[in-house]
């Protein structure tokens, strides 16, 4: 996701201009995150209610205010984003042709996406392995509803930067060319892909923390978690995009108003899961029914939702 929006900074930025750059995500992401923030109690109070021994709204309400931050849920995605896009206006700002010529170097992408695979497992392994080893796998750095895994702050920024260079060329030129290698090898890419994920799924249960793990110590553990983690992340990465440079090239009127409402959809949907989720709990039916209704109960209601306010101008400018 991460890279997905950085594609689209460096066009956005030459068009708009830093100021004007900034200005417009402050609004696009900036106001949709305060919003939601403010909201996260909403959807986190089913939760309490399920393991709680005072379930009432004044005891939750005293519990969360007790917590010393501000939960925010799924929407700290679009702070740390709005904090990448801030980056890169400041890159800009100080050599305003510095993407253009990093961007020209990813745009023989379409005919050697491998190169660039490469390339980014090179350096996100550079910034993802010390982190992990410093802060673990698992611990997040919280302050008021500012949220983001402290291992992966530097993995995430390199993938937004990545994205930043691909996009700067076109977004149906370089690696997303309609008759790129990427799109024409899908089959190859999703091949790996699910090659790659069996093989950290074999690696996460033999280097579990309760088995002996071969005698490895904890940092090659870790090291080799963290390995696993990031070829993982950028073979999947490259599989959609081969999936969907292959085979969503034709406009439908279901895929156009999901393009559309896709935004609103991420910033809404995480409440409907949690009381969904409460809902089904006392329900006596098998964990995959749960999850399959979960799911296209909480895309219907938020795509719904999402297309109902969007009939508000002032909200359609903003999502």
């Amino acid at each position: 996701m991460f890279f997905l929006s950085g594609m689209f900074v460096g066009p956005s930025l030459a068009r708009k201009g830093g100021g004007s750059f900034l200005r417009d995500r402050a609004l696009r992401l900036g106001a949709p995150f305060v919003v939601m923030a403010l909201l996260a109690p909403l959807a986190y109070y089913p939760a309490y209610r399920a393991t709680a021994a005072d379930p009432g709204v004044l005891a939750f309400w005293r519990e969360w205010l007790s917590l010393g931050v501000w939960p925010s849920g799924p929407v700290w995605f679009v702070a740390v984003l709005l904090g990448f896009d801030i980056i890169a206006a400041a890159v800009h700002r100080l050599d305003p042709v510095l993407i253009e010529r990093v961007g020209r170097l990813t745009s023989i992408c379409n005919r050697r996406p491998t190169a660039l695979f490469v390339a980014l497992m090179l350096v996100s392994a550079a910034a993802y392995l010390p982190m992990r080893a410093v802060f673990g796998p698992e611990s997040w750095a919280t302050v008021g509803p500012f949220s983001v895994q402290s291992s992966r702050a530097l993995h995430y920024l390199v993938y937004f930067l990545a994205g930043v260079a691909v996009g700067d060329c076109g977004i149906g030129d370089g690696l997303l060319a309609p008759d790129g290698r990427l799109g024409r090898r899908w089959f190859r890419w999703t091949r790996n892909a699910w090659a790659l994920c069996a093989v950290y799924v074999v690696v996460l249960v033999a280097l579990a923390p309760d088995r002996p793990a071969f005698g490895l110590p904890p940092l090659a553990r870790q090291l080799i978690l963290g390995l696993c983690f990031v070829l993982c992340c950028g073979a999947i990465s490259f599989a959609m995009l081969a999936v969907f440079r292959r085979f969503a090239n034709t406009r439908t009127p279901v895929l156009t108003s999901l393009s559309r409402n896709a935004y609103g959809i991420y910033l809404t949907h995480y409440g409907f899961v949690m009381w969904l989720q409460y809902a089904l709990l006392p329900a006596a039916i098998p964990a995959a029914a749960k999850a399959a209704i979960v799911l296209s109960c909480t895309l219907a209601a938020s795509w719904a939702t999402t297309a109902a306010l969007r009939r508000i101008p002032a909200v359609a400018k903003v999502i």
